[in-house]
């Protein structure tokens, strides 16, 4: 059986686990112990490429899966072949990705396999107890949704001294079929109610960590946006569902890490960067599809905007110190630390607490289905009463009309660039940091949309690349502005706590204008720019 497998997955956390399966068994339910065994490449080909290839018995019965990532966050390729009842007295029956030949996740397998040329070997395996039920939701974007908890573990390096195990506690809500929307609403329901948050792991990367002897993993950095048709240039809806899908890409795996209890600076660092990158999207695209309920601001915004402050509040600060006091040390300063006796940096929630927040989660839950959502269901009555809009707002706009919107964007942000820089000194602390921000979102912009003004025989958007070049500079130097007004405002509210912070106050305030100077020449060289929307 093969197809495009579309799901959530959440965490259970331990002390949820017994109000989950309660919910479960108020409907009909079916337990089935799972049996899977993992396999790849010594070398990790198949993980690599984001493949999964295993042998599951299924209580009685045994099925050989191959899975591989699809184009968005609830998106993946599947393709499974039942083997029939295991053997009495019987073993696993061998693996064999040829069973799989002739889908488009088979074909993705054996070019993989051909071009690695190693042998598959057996990785990890899993051991699981799952729960299954169907939902019917009603309403806009009805549909048959699969409940499965699974509560078991991984192991890796079975039956050897080197045997070990990670714990399984998740709730998968697979579309069976009907709308994606009836699938979101069911998923957000669940995840407020019990308290579950998005999680990105998936049981193979579970066993891969494992052999690998890691517990954390990289931040994970932003890439460009995937554009579904490179010919033919798409319309409104797409070109949002893409750029979020990308925003998603990088926010996801770092939000998933901090809810399970990481306290990585660079995922703290890169989950703010996509949450920034996100709050760009949903604002300067809101007008290529008037339908979309999402870009409306209001329910999207307040917990993006408080996730942001609360990851900051604490990294800003202690990264401001780090960046600050080797200056200061250089300039003759007493020594001395800033935070020490800081009252309010303790009360601030952890981390984990931030991004496990229902208003965030539940965020995150409508914008997966939002990517996911098909040309049919671009506009339930649902999202278009949360727009304000009537069921019969204006549909989405074309590729050209959509290029001339974005044009526009793009234009206005470089021109309130280029005039902010103009008189960059003589703003107020409030306009400068609005500067700033502005900034960003035409740098995000045009890393959004540049594959869209690239002609079919241009070589690889040097256009575009030599505009966001002339950016970096600006970028540069507001950055470097805004760090030590935050450190002048650090330091001036420890000159209550100890004097000795009045030499920093002192030290910051006096390079305040040339900082302010270095900004406005450095915007100034921004209006020279190559505009590369305006090629078309």
């Amino acid at each position: 059986m093969a197809g495009m497998e579309i799901e959530f997955k959440f965490h259970v956390p331990a002390q949820r686990l017994k109000a989950v399966e309660a919910a479960m068994r108020r409907g009909s339910v079916v337990r089935t112990r799972l049996q899977a065994r993992y396999f790849d490449t010594e070398d990790q080909a198949l993980a690599a490429q984001g493949i999964v290839l295993r042998l599951r018995k299924e209580g009685p019965r045994w099925v050989q899966t191959v899975k591989a990532t699809g184009d968005n966050a609830l998106h993946r390729l599947e393709h499974n072949v039942d083997l029939g009842a295991a053997a009495a007295g019987g073993g696993a029956p061998a693996i064999d990705p040829q069973r799989h030949q002739g889908t488009p996740v088979g074909e993705r397998l054996a070019q993989v396999l051909a071009a690695s040329g190693a042998p598959l070997v057996e990785r990890q395996s899993t051991d699981i107890v799952r729960l299954t039920r169907d939902v019917r939701t009603t309403g806009a974007g009805a549909a048959v949704v699969e409940l499965a908890l699974d509560v078991g573990k991984v192991i890796a390096h079975a039956g050897t001294p080197d045997e070990r195990e990670s714990p399984v506690c998740e709730l998968e809500l697979e579309l069976k079929r009907g709308g994606v929307q009836g699938l979101v609403a069911l998923a957000r329901r669940w995840s407020q109610q019990h308290g579950l948050w998005f999680s990105t792991v998936s049981k193979a990367e579970r066993g891969t960590r494992l052999l690998a002897k890691v517990d954390a993993v990289p931040a994970v950095k932003a890439e460009a946006p995937r554009f579904a048709n490179e010919k033919e240039k798409p319309g409104g809806r797409a070109i949002q569902q893409a750029v979020v899908a990308s925003c998603l890409a990088q926010m996801l795996p770092n939000a998933s890490e901090i809810a399970a209890g990481s306290t990585d600076e660079e995922q703290i660092h890169q989950l703010r960067i996509g949450i920034r990158r996100l709050r760009t999207a949903l604002r300067e695209l809101a007008g290529l599809d008037p339908r979309t309920g999402l870009f409306n601001g209001t329910e999207w915004e307040p917990p993006l905007v408080e996730a942001f402050r609360a990851l900051g509040a604490l990294r800003d600060r202690e990264q401001v110190v780090k960046l600050a006091q080797p200056q200061l040390r250089d300039a003759g300063a007493p020594e001395f630390d800033p935070l020490a006796g800081d009252d309010a940096a303790p009360e601030a929630p952890s981390p984990g607490e931030v991004v496990r927040a229902p208003a965030f989660q539940s965020v995150l839950v409508s914008l997966i289905g939002f990517t996911a959502a098909t040309a049919g269901e671009a506009a339930p009555q649902a999202e278009a009463e949360a727009a304000g809009q009537p069921a019969s707002a204006p549909a989405p706009l074309d590729a050209a009309e959509a290029r001339r919107l974005l044009r526009k964007r793009l234009q206005r942000l470089h021109r309130q660039a280029v005039r902010d820089g103009r008189r960059f000194e003589s703003l107020s602390a409030e306009d400068q940091h609005r500067t700033r921000k502005r900034l960003k979102r035409l740098r995000y912009l045009a890393e959004f949309v540049a594959p869209l003004f690239v002609d079919a025989d241009e070589e690889k958007m040097p256009a575009a690349e030599r505009y966001l070049k002339r950016l970096r500079p600006a970028q540069d130097a507001l950055g470097e502005f805004n760090d030590e007004a935050v450190a002048r405002a650090l330091y001036r509210e420890a000159t209550g706590r100890d004097a000795r912070a009045w030499f920093a106050v002192g030290w910051f305030s006096a390079r305040r204008a040339a900082g302010a100077k270095a900004c406005r020449k450095a915007l100034g060289r921004i209006a020279k720019a190559p505009r590369f929307w305006k090629k078309n």
